[in-house]
């Protein structure tokens, strides 16, 4: 960036070295000669033109690639700031939101930089020359040139208290409009279910329409801004202009000809450099509301802490809860209170229960999304508070209700962040989960694309495809939220025998709806209200009589 200033200050030299240059050239003419001086500015006018074309192709590639740069170091410092936010921060994020962030207000940042940059560096070198040479030629001149630096100054003031807050609200109305089309996009299946298309239109129009007004403001404040600045340097220059003439006629300075064109050159190239940089400023406020909109998640503190923790370098799968209670908020009634429960390694135990009697809330707490509020969660006998949650989830895998695929390959897919898989392992991986029919039926095997978040397939198949990813990974721990909940009888079916290798030596924790799903769980937990109210294994609830018999029956019909 700097090396890029000094090719910019030479490539420049013209901007305020041709002042020189006319005003050399008049007080030639009027002397009468001599031809051989006229000859020698013209030949400095030339060199100073040329040297322009290679001294700005040097600025364009150093800066630009800078600013590029720039630009790709914000989008991945946002990505890699996103990945270490806590999940209750992206549960309380509008992705649409986020993804306004990452681009749009990213390219904001590089586009004040692009149209900024050559304005203001080439305002200053044009002050810096101006000034420079007339103190030179005529230094009882300069106090005239002070007189744009007020104008301009009161200029800025009255531009920058109303810009903040228009700038914002623009930005505010734009993040909202794309959370509207995100909402659009994932109800479309609805909307049309409901005959409900116009509904869906007159939302997202009523965003557009916001950010069409919030836009407009914007648009007049800076243009009535625009013609304020351009008129007032105007209504300078001609000032300027006429007291040059004036001093040089009434000999109250020692004045030339050339000496007049040149003083009023270089104000009027000052009043149009400052015109220039004012008129920058809805795109430098703009950019900084971008810079301001970056910092929210830059700064966000709700993170996901795991550095100078102990790294775990292998998992037997001895999970023990100590009196585990957790609230979302300061203020609610806790999801869980006083849970303890001890998983042995390669234990299967699966958690039921009503609606909101917080299973969800355990595997999340166990996976490390949450933090306990209380008490204490142990993985082999250490408190994972203490344990670099990074390294143990390379031995964890999950299986979740709705399957989460990439638009990519199935071996994409089934591979996902693992590095030097070998086909081998993949196709055994894709056979344990009763994929292998899946991937025969494609028409590129797997090699086929599976469509944005596996549109492609059947939910059967996603899920079976997601268990080739566990399967493929050879977890210690097993997460299962509700797997088979959403497909129907033979994909059930087809998914639990897959679901079962899976689950052999591994320690296995489930979440289930369909308590037939879960009757060879070595013991089965049911919480009710934030607390575990029985455990046992299928025969030995059902034997007791109590609140998993009251489930069972009731599913039972």
């Amino acid at each position: 960036m700097l090396l890029s200033v000094f090719f910019f200050a030479l490539k420049d030299t013209p901007l305020w070295l041709m002042p020189v240059v006319t005003a050399a050239v008049i007080d030639v003419v009027v002397a009468g000669g001599p031809l051989g001086e006229l000859w020698l500015w013209v030949g400095i006018a030339v060199l100073a033109l040329l040297q322009n074309y290679p001294n700005h192709v040097l600025w364009t590639r150093l800066f630009m690639g800078a600013v590029r740069r720039i630009g790709a170091d914000l989008r991945n410092g946002l990505a890699a700031r996103l990945q270490a936010l806590s999940i209750g921060f992206h549960s309380r994020a509008n992705s649409a939101v986020v993804q306004t962030k990452v681009v749009r207000d990213a390219e904001n940042v590089e586009v004040m930089l692009q149209q900024t940059a050559h304005p203001l560096l080439s305002a200053t070198m044009v002050a810096v020359g101006a000034v420079t040479m007339t103190a030179l030629a005529v230094p009882a001149f300069l106090p005239v040139y002070a007189l744009a630096i007020p104008v301009a100054v009161v200029l800025r003031a009255w531009l920058q208290r109303r810009s903040v807050e228009r700038n914002e609200r623009f930005r505010r109305e734009v993040e909202h409009f794309s959370a509207r089309v995100g909402e659009m996009a994932t109800l479309l299946p609805i909307t049309r279910a409901h005959g409900l298309e116009r509904t869906a239109v007159d939302r997202v129009a009523s965003g557009a329409e916001s950010v069409r007004v919030a836009g407009f403001e914007l648009d007049m404040l800076n243009g009535r801004f625009a013609s304020v600045s351009w008129v007032s340097l105007q209504l300078l220059g001609v000032g300027c202009l006429a007291l040059a003439g004036w001093a040089s006629i009434a000999g109250f300075l020692p004045v030339t000809a050339g000496e007049v064109v040149l003083l009023s050159s270089y104000f009027a190239l000052l009043t149009n450099s400052a015109n220039q940089v004012l008129g920058l400023l809805p795109i430098i406020a703009r950019g900084a509301e971008s810079v301001r909109s970056i910092g929210e998640v830059m700064q966000e503190p709700d993170l996901e802490r795991n550095e100078g923790k102990r790294r775990v370098d292998a998992v037997a799968g001895r999970i023990s809860l100590e009196d585990v209670g957790f609230a979302y908020d300061a203020t609610e009634t806790p999801a869980l209170h006083g849970v303890s429960l001890d998983i042995r390694p390669g234990e299967t135990i699966a958690f039921v229960g009503s609606s909101g009697s917080g299973k969800s809330t355990l595997l999340n707490l166990v996976l490390g999304f949450l933090r306990p509020t209380s008490g204490r969660i142990l993985l082999d006998g250490a408190d994972m508070e203490e344990l670099d949650l990074r390294s143990v989830r390379r031995f964890v895998s999950v299986v979740p209700q709705d399957s989460v695929l990439f638009e990519g390959t199935i071996r994409e897919n089934v591979a996902y962040g693992l590095r030097g898989v070998d086909d081998e392992r993949i196709r055994s991986a894709l056979r344990a989960a009763n994929a292998a029919d899946v991937v025969a039926a494609q028409p590129q095997g797997w090699d086929t694309i599976v469509g944005e978040r596996g549109a492609r397939l059947s939910g059967g198949q996603r899920q079976r495809l997601s268990i080739a990813r566990a399967l493929v990974r050879d977890p210690r721990i097993l997460l299962l939220d509700e797997p088979t909940s959403a497909l129907d009888p033979q994909a059930e079916a087809e998914v639990g025998a897959a679901l079962r290798r899976l689950m052999a030596g591994r320690t296995t924790l489930v979440v289930a709806h369909r308590l037939s799903t879960i009757r060879s769980a070595d013991r089965i937990a049911v919480l009710e209200r934030g607390r575990i109210v029985e455990v046992g294994s299928h025969d030995q609830l059902l034997a007791s009589g109590g609140r998993y018999a009251e489930l069972h029956a009731t599913q039972a019909g």
